[in-house]
C-alpha cells in the first residue's frame, strides 16, 4: 500500500518485453489508513463495498495519468491488467453450512476502470485458483518462469511485507511459496518506535544489537515450518500480532529493529534449508521488493547463510519497483489470450486455469 505502481508495456510474440513508461500515485492519506484498518479486520462491509469503488477510482485515474504522460490515447492500449488491493486472504479452508472453502478479496472493480478509462480490463486474478482447489497465491512464479531463464538455479527471492520465494531450477519443477514475514513488522515497529514509515536502507537496524532470546521466541511461530504450498498475510501478521510479540520485546527499541529485522532475514534462509535444499541445489538468490533496498537485511541473510550469492532484478534488466506490475501484465495477457495462467505447483491447486475476468 505504498502507492500504485503502473507501467505501460509492450510484450513481444517471443514474450519479451519492453518498458515504455511507469508512473506511480500515492494512496491519500485517508484511503491508506481505511484500507489498512480492513486489512487488519477492522471495518464493516459498507466501508468494503465503498472502498471497492475508491480503489478503482484511482486505479483508472493512475492508468489514465500514465497515458497522458505517454501522449497516448485510450485506443492506443489493447488491455490493462490490475490485480487489485488485497484487504485479506484466507488461504486455509473454514467451514459454514456444511460447506467448506478457502477464499481472498482484492478489491478495485475493474468494471469501474474499465468504465472511466475506456480500455477492456482484465483482473480478479485469485479467485480461479481457489476454486481449482489453490491458495490464490503466489502468482507471480508465472512471470518469474518466463522472465528468467534457466541457465542457473535461482531463488526468486522477493520481500515485500510478506516474503515469497519462486524456484527456478534444473532438477526439479517449479515451486513457490511465503517464507513468512518480509517488511511487514519492519515497517509496524519503524512507525511505532521512531514515527517513520519504513526503515530507510536498514539504519534504524544498523543502530541496534539482534536480541536472540526474543528471536528465538518469534521464530516459534507455527507458520514458518508450515511445509508448502503455503501463503500468508495480514490475516496473521497484523497489528494485534505486533502488538502481542512486542510484549516481550527487549527495551532498547533499536534493539527491536535489528531483532524484527533478523527475523525477517532468519525466516528467509531457515526456508532456503528447510524447505528448498532438500529438493534442489541453487547458485543464487535475486533480491526484489522493498526488501532488496535494506542493507542491514541483506546483512543478517548473508550472517545467517554465508555461501549466498544474492543479486537484484536491476542486474537482469528488470525495475525493481515495477516487477510486481511486469508480472501481473503477464497473467493479464495470457488471461486476454484464454490460456492457463496459474501454476498448480506453486499454489497447490488441482487443475491449470485461465485465471482472472475480463470488463469490456
Amino acid at each position: 500500500m505504498d502507492a500504485i505502481d503502473a507501467c505501460l508495456l509492450r510484450i513481444y510474440d517471443d514474450l519479451t518485453f519492453e518498458i515504455i513508461e511507469d508512473y506511480s500515485l500515492l494512496y491519500p492519506f485517508q484511503v491508506k489508513r481505511k484500507l489498512l484498518a480492513l486489512a487488519n479486520n477492522d471495518g464493516n462491509v459498507s466501508d468494503v463495498c465503498f472502498m471497492n469503488f475508491v480503489v478503482g477510482e484511482l486505479f483508472a485515474q493512475t492508468a489514465m495519468d500514465l497515458l497522458k504522460i505517454c501522449n497516448l490515447k485510450p485506443e492506443d492500449v489493447d488491455f490493462i491488467s490490475s490485480h487489485g488491493q488485497t484487504i485479506f486472504h484466507i488461504p486455509s479452508e473454514l467451514e459454514i453450512g456444511r460447506i467448506k472453502t478457502k477464499s481472498t478479496l482484492q478489491i478495485g472493480d475493474i468494471s469501474v476502470i474499465a468504465h472511466k478509462t475506456g480500455i477492456k480490463t482484465v483482473g480478479d486474478f485469485r479467485p480461479k485458483d481457489i476454486a481449482a482447489g489453490g491458495q490464490g497465491a503466489p502468482l507471480v512464479p508465472f512471470a518469474d518462469r518466463i522472465l528468467f531463464s534457466l541457465d542457473k538455479n535461482r531463488l526468486i527471492q522477493n520481500i515485500g511485507g510478506i516474503s515469497n520465494v519462486t524456484v527456478l531450477s534444473k532438477n526439479c519443477s517449479i515451486f513457490a511459496f511465503d517464507n513468512g514475514v518480509g517488511n511487514i513488522l519492519i515497517d509496524y515497529f519503524a512507525n511505532k518506535l521512531f514515527q517513520v514509515s519504513y526503515d530507510k536502507n536498514g539504519e534504524l537496524a544498523q543502530m541496534g544489537t539482534v536480541d536472540n532470546k526474543w528471536l528465538k521466541i518469534l521464530l516459534e511461530e507455527p507458520y514458518y515450518k508450515m511445509l508448502p504450498p503455503k501463503t500468508t498475510g495480514r490475516e496473521l501478521f497484523n497489528e494485534g500480532y505486533a502488538e502481542n510479540i512486542y510484549k516481550s520485546a527487549p527495551a532498547n527499541k533499536y534493539d527491536v529493529m535489528a531483532t524484527i529485522t533478523a527475523l525477517t532475514a532468519k525466516v528467509i534462509t531457515d526456508s532456503y534449508k528447510d524447505f528448498i535444499l532438500p529438493r534442489t541445489n541453487f547458485d543464487e538468490v535475486v533480491l526484489g521488493g522493498g526488501g532488496a533496498y535494506n542493507n542491514t537485511l541483506k546483512t543478517y541473510m548473508k550472517q545467517y547463510y554465508p555461501e549466498l550469492v544474492i543479486k537484484t532484478h536491476e542486474d537482469f534488466g528488470i525495475p525493481n519497483k515495477l516487477k510486481e506490475a511486469i508480472a501481473f501484465a503477464y497473467l493479464g495477457y495470457y488471461t486476454f489470450l484464454n490460456k492457463p495462467n496459474n501454476i498448480k505447483e506453486c499454489t497447490g491447486a488441482n487443475f491449470d486455469v485461465v485465471m482472472g475476468k475480463i470488463a469490456y
